[in-house]
């Protein structure tokens, strides 16, 4: 298998979500910059105020335009701060991007801005989505149908939540209990809101159970991606704390999904986030590491590798 490679060393850059515009590569990360915050478990260090969009015309050559900054806190009306991950549906001859960020609560919300390009610039809604909460929106395409994924623990919110209501104290399920569960919900046809109330994506094991929170090697903590590979549909995400990208197969959007592996070994910084795409006939997984700062792990790089599968479906592990 082919090692990865960095792209953009030039600034930081992390969580690329990929997609094929205009038979381009476009790519939408977050923009780390220095805080100057010690770490904690709300994220507090993170210090993301704006985007970049970036794309590539051939990805084994590595070169990669950066189009400049795209949409950032000052420019959106609801905004607190922190701009984390983002994601980017074209329907129509619009490009809808979808953000988390702070509002001036210091809650997390989901919000929505609009193109007329790939490479933006981007106006936000004046609110955020209703009924938005937690993080790292992903958004999946189908038969003219899009499905928003979204959910991540700790900083990102989610264990404030359950059945889409805030709870007055933020709870972690016991070890033994159901782990929580990232969400997807249905857009509605202008793009800008829910068409329905947020799904629970549950992930089973090999016998048909849910996966228990105490299962960190495979539960659910963060960084939702859908796409679909010879009619199955992968669901992947971040298990957090123990640092691995796992993916699980379904039947349709909404799952349940059975857990099937590892995508990606821990890379060198705490966060691990990625995007999946089919390009000229050949997959890629976009990510990040720490390695070009030296393992600070609120200043990620963007890494790009091949994605391979086996004959029956299953992904070869990358060993990062």
């Amino acid at each position: 298998m082919k090692k990865a490679k960095h792209l953009f060393p030039g600034a930081y850059m992390a969580d690329p979500s990929a997609h094929v515009f205009e038979g381009k590569i476009y790519i939408y990360p977050s923009h780390d910059w220095e805080s100057g915050i010690p770490e904690n478990d709300n994220g507090d260090h993170f210090n993301m105020k704006d985007y970049h969009v970036f794309s590539m015309e051939d990805i084994e050559s590595g070169e990669i335009t950066d189009h400049g900054e795209v949409l950032s806190v000052e420019t959106i009306p609801w905004s607190g701060r922190q701009l984390w991950d983002n994601d980017v549906a074209f329907k129509n001859g619009k490009y809808y991007l979808y953000f988390s960020l702070k509002d001036q609560n210091d809650i997390f919300r989901l919000g929505v801005a609009v193109s007329d390009k790939p490479y933006g610039p981007f106006v936000a809604q004046e609110n955020p989505i209703k009924g938005s909460y937690s993080i790292d929106p992903c958004v999946f395409e189908e038969n003219g149908e899009y499905y928003i994924y979204f959910g991540g623990i700790w900083g990102g919110q989610l264990q404030r939540y359950r059945n889409n209501k805030a709870l007055e104290c933020a709870a972690i399920p016991a070890d033994n209990e159901p782990a929580l569960c990232a969400k997807v919900a249905k857009l509605r046809g202008d793009m800008l809101e829910f068409a329905e109330e947020p799904h629970d994506v549950v992930i089973l094991d090999e016998n048909g159970s849910p996966l228990t929170q105490g299962d960190t090697s495979r539960r659910f903590f963060e960084a939702s991606w859908l796409h679909k590979y010879n009619g199955k549909y992968y669901f992947s995400y971040s298990t957090g704390d123990t640092h691995l990208l796992c993916y699980a197969i379904g039947d349709n959007p909404y799952g349940p999904f059975t857990y099937k592996g590892v995508i990606l070994t821990p890379v060198i910084g705490w966060t691990t986030h990625h995007s999946i795409v089919e390009f000229k006939g050949r997959w890629y997984l976009f990510h990040h590491d720490s390695a070009p700062s030296g393992g600070k792990t609120w200043l990620r790089s963007m890494k790009v590798v091949e994605l391979e599968y086996n004959e029956d479906g299953t992904i070869k592990t990358v060993n990062s």
